[in-house]
């Protein structure tokens, strides 16, 4: 299975040239929960910590606040969140609709930036 990549301190630079400002963004409280990546998300951890261990027995990875994570498409792990997360997220590859409706709200995001 693919491993989960954590870059712990992502520039700016490379932020603003992904357009991470952009991306959606979604919480989840303190829980535990089976997940599977349908598309290869790239997530900006804004708040919280939380462990992913794969459900092929792998070792886990754990990301927090501030960290720039891939998950790959095909995934299957279990998230433990030990602090309560917010994050932005990008779909890309593997299901059309998840990365069809990700990317419209991206490109609304941005437009709703412009008219500020």
């Amino acid at each position: 299975m693919k491993e989960i990549t954590v870059d712990s301190n992502p520039s700016e630079a490379l932020l603003k040239k992904m357009g991470a400002v952009h991306w959606p963004t979604w919480e989840k409280e303190v829980s535990t929960f089976p997940w599977e990546f349908v598309t290869t998300e790239t997530a900006l951890i804004l708040e919280g910590e939380c462990e992913m261990t794969p459900e092929d027995g792998g070792p886990s990875t754990t990301f927090k606040a501030g960290d720039l994570v891939v998950f790959p498409v095909g995934f299957k792990g279990t998230w433990e969140v030990k602090k309560a997360l917010k994050k932005r997220y990008k779909h890309n590859g593997g299901q059309f609709v998840k990365c069809f409706f990700n990317r419209l709200t991206r490109v609304m995001n941005f437009t709703k930036s412009l008219v500020k």
